[in-house]
């Protein structure tokens, strides 16, 4: 094995002899990936085409000491690191330039406990992995809108989905949590043992260790009453939408999104799942359906795999994606005039501008109870444009930031932390919006499980007393 060059987390370079990295790479069980290896590029790529960044090593773990392993190494030669569950990451953080990658997406065992009701899962499960491995039960937990998602960044950090209205986000589900810290520590994390540890997983966990191991309570779920209902897009849907949300019983969360029509007009899509009886679903749902003559609706008793993978052919894999985002309590005349103005000029036929909902029970606990602080009845507002041709992409993320900054004074000064696109370009300010009132908490953690600051490619939280 021939000697390389790494990056390391001052920006620096550090030289690894063949002997060392020998010695790093017969540690493990899985794969040591470099350069020109093949499956090299396969491994680096992730969901959002606009990521492509090169790792000097890719170290594609098996078990969680492989992961000690790519800690110790880390550590020892100060690299900079980064950490990949799913692959399905917005701002491209999973993904490292020039040092390090730990590649957790070959850890895909999951075993469920049908009587207890709980599922204990590897890292690199994507959520429709996770899903079909639950449902064979009739269970489910809170996992997002997306089965590419991988279940640890979501989950990581707080963690929306269909179920949260009712049993609470992914992070509010997790019971317990295998860690390996900065230290190469391998410590469970709950309400019992490091329980310090355990809150911040929930909701900005990707700063405090590699989680490697994941346990859920699950909930009773095997048929769902959703789909979408299209609109033109006017003022009117958009009113009745935000209507309809801010009334919903628990059972239902929705999303909003403005999307292009097959006939090239602007229209507005609202997709909805009622988690409860379909024969109640279906008398709580009606309302959508006759608002108005839909100029579609696809709403019907389904499977809750079924749903959760409704919006997989929205957003592929390989696309060029942006995103700008902004919580928002309701969508008041200001911002539906906002969403009226952008939404009538889409920069491509695939983007769109979405409102995913939180309400009821993920609302509900207090804002202390774990790292994820925004719990209170709003909107996630994506401002996310997409293209499949990258000459596009110069003019769609100037319209998604020029929508952005319109809304900006009709929002709430905090944010969803896994739709926060580049917290470099956007500054520290976004990131103390996406953790808000425990922010300082959070870095009082940081200091004490994450001193050097090793794990720092994600939405960071600077330790004060950090060292490059």
């Amino acid at each position: 094995m021939r000697e390389l060059q790494l990056a390391t987390i001052d920006g620096g370079e550090r030289r690894i002899s063949r002997s060392r990295l020998s010695n790093f790479t017969t540690q493990l069980r899985g794969q040591a990936l470099l350069p020109r290896d093949p499956g090299y590029d396969a491994a680096r790529t992730v969901w959002n085409a606009m990521v492509d960044k090169h790792p000097g090593l890719i170290a594609r773990c098996a078990t969680t000491s492989d992961v000690v392993a790519c800690v110790n190494f880390a550590k020892e030669h100060d690299l900079l690191l980064s950490v990949r569950g799913g692959g399905h990451n917005y701002a491209g953080k999973a993904v490292c330039e020039g040092g390090l990658m730990i590649d957790l997406s070959p850890m895909k065992d999951i075993s469920v406990d049908p009587e207890t009701r709980r599922a204990r899962a590897e890292a690199g499960l994507r959520l429709g992995e996770f899903d079909r491995a639950t449902h064979e039960f009739s269970l489910a937990t809170t996992l997002g809108v997306n089965t590419d998602t991988g279940i640890a960044g979501l989950t990581l950090g707080g963690g929306y989905g269909w179920l949260a209205g009712k049993y609470g986000l992914a992070c509010d589900n997790l019971v317990s949590a295998e860690v390996v810290t900065a230290d190469a520590s391998v410590l469970e994390a709950n309400t019992d043992q490091h329980a310090d540890l355990f809150w911040g997983l929930r909701g900005a966990g990707a700063n405090f260790g590699v989680v490697t191991r994941f346990e859920y309570v699950l909930h009773p779920v095997t048929t769902v009453m959703g789909g979408m209902v299209v609109y033109p897009l006017n003022a009117a849907v958009l009113r009745f939408f935000n209507e309809f949300s801010m009334g919903a019983p628990d059972e239902v969360t929705t999303v909003g999104t403005v999307l292009t029509a097959p006939d090239g007009t602007p229209a507005f899509g609202i997709v909805v799942s009622h988690c409860g009886a379909p024969s109640v679903g279906e008398k709580v749902l009606q309302p959508l359906r006759t608002f108005a003559t839909p100029l579609v609706d696809l709403i019907e008793p389904r499977p809750y795999v079924a749903m959760q993978a409704f919006l997989d052919d929205v957003w592929p894999a390989g696309r060029y994606y942006y995103n700008k985002a902004h919580n928002v309590r309701s969508l008041s005349d200001d911002v539906i005039g906002i969403v009226l103005e952008y939404g009538n000029r889409l920069p491509t036929p695939v983007s769109n501008i979405a409102f995913q909902q939180l309400h009821g029970t993920a609302s509900r606990i207090p804002a202390d109870q774990t790292a994820f602080p925004h719990r209170y009845d709003h909107f996630d507002m994506l401002v996310h444009p997409a293209t499949d041709d990258p000459a596009n992409i110069d003019s769609m993320v100037q319209w998604a930031r020029e929508c952005w900054a319109a809304a900006s004074p009709f929002v709430e000064r905090a944010l969803y932390v896994n739709a926060l696109e580049d917290a470099v370009e956007e500054g520290e300010r976004r990131v103390r919006e996406a953790y808000g009132l425990n922010y300082d908490r959070l870095v009082a953690l940081k200091i004490k499980y994450d001193p050097k600051n090793l794990f720092r490619q994600n939405a960071n939280i600077v330790p004060a007393r950090a060292v490059a």
